[in-house]
């Protein structure tokens, strides 16, 4: 069953993570954040809110639909007074228009059907000059072939109808582009990145972390029993792959900025 992101079981399930240092290093980048309001579209359990204001970022809003997801967000970062969270979703945020020098859109699209709704409302939270990052899978990502870095790819080879799930829910570059530009955006932007997941000491610790399913909502469409046989499947492909292990995720980034409209 997909993952149910108001339940609170799964509260913690994308709180527990750290931004990764090659996720940090690409969005130095694109962007720079340091002393920027910025605000977190799909905030999740905080990770890049909190990564964001660890670089420099005057201030970091996330914003969630779920409202257990948020408070495992506000615990994640109760140290840090320059981040907050609020309720609300990619249409209608409820925060304030033209405040905003960034907003970072990071694995929210594939939700989500109206792609220049949510961009809209992007472009509405920022001031003149403005960047959106928008960073998620396109099918083309998804379909990438499993290696020992790329233990995704896996799971497609063992389940292939988990890639037709996976692929359904995914937007092509071009149709992200054009959302954007129908949204008021210019200088669009489109880049591959690698970013590394997690590393693993061993095998077994890899394991241990597909059977909890953690961050990997597709592997909620796999009853427990089809999980375990995935996970034999893959320690068999990995058998002979040294340690530590490195998994790493192919994703797609646009980048976009808000014009400054001649108003004479």
């Amino acid at each position: 069953m997909p993952i149910n992101f108001q339940d609170e079981k799964n509260r913690g399930t994308y709180a527990a993570r750290k931004a990764d240092d090659t996720w940090i290093k690409r969005l130095q980048e694109l962007v720079d954040v340091s002393n920027r309001h910025v605000a977190d579209i799909g905030c999740g359990g905080g990770i890049y809110s909190k990564a964001m204001a660890d670089e420099g970022a005057k201030r970091v809003t996330g914003v969630d639909f779920s409202e257990s997801i948020l408070a495992s967000a506000k615990d994640n970062c109760r140290s840090m007074p320059n981040v907050m969270f609020a309720y609300g979703n990619a249409y209608d945020t409820g925060l304030a228009g033209g405040e905003y020098d960034v907003v970072l859109e990071r694995a929210l699209i594939h939700h989500l059907d109206d792609l220049p709704g949510c961009f809209m409302e992007a472009c509405r939270l920022l001031r003149p000059e403005g960047t959106i990052i928008v960073q998620d899978r396109t099918p083309e990502d998804c379909l990438l072939p499993g290696s020992a870095t790329h233990i995704r790819g896996y799971f497609f080879s063992k389940y292939p109808e988990l890639a037709q799930t996976e692929i359904a829910r995914r937007h092509t570059g071009t149709k992200v582009g054009e959302a954007l530009r129908q949204a008021g955006f210019a200088g669009i932007e489109e880049h591959s990145f690698w970013e590394t997941r997690k590393v693993y000491p061993d095998i077994d610790k890899l394991a241990d972390d597909l059977l909890q399913r953690t961050g990997r909502s597709i592997l909620h469409e796999l009853s427990d029993v089809q999980l375990e046989e995935l996970v034999e499947h893959i320690k068999e492909q990995l058998r002979d792959t040294p340690a530590p292990m490195v998994e790493k995720d192919r994703w797609t980034i646009w980048k976009a900025v808000k014009p400054v409209h001649d108003e004479a």
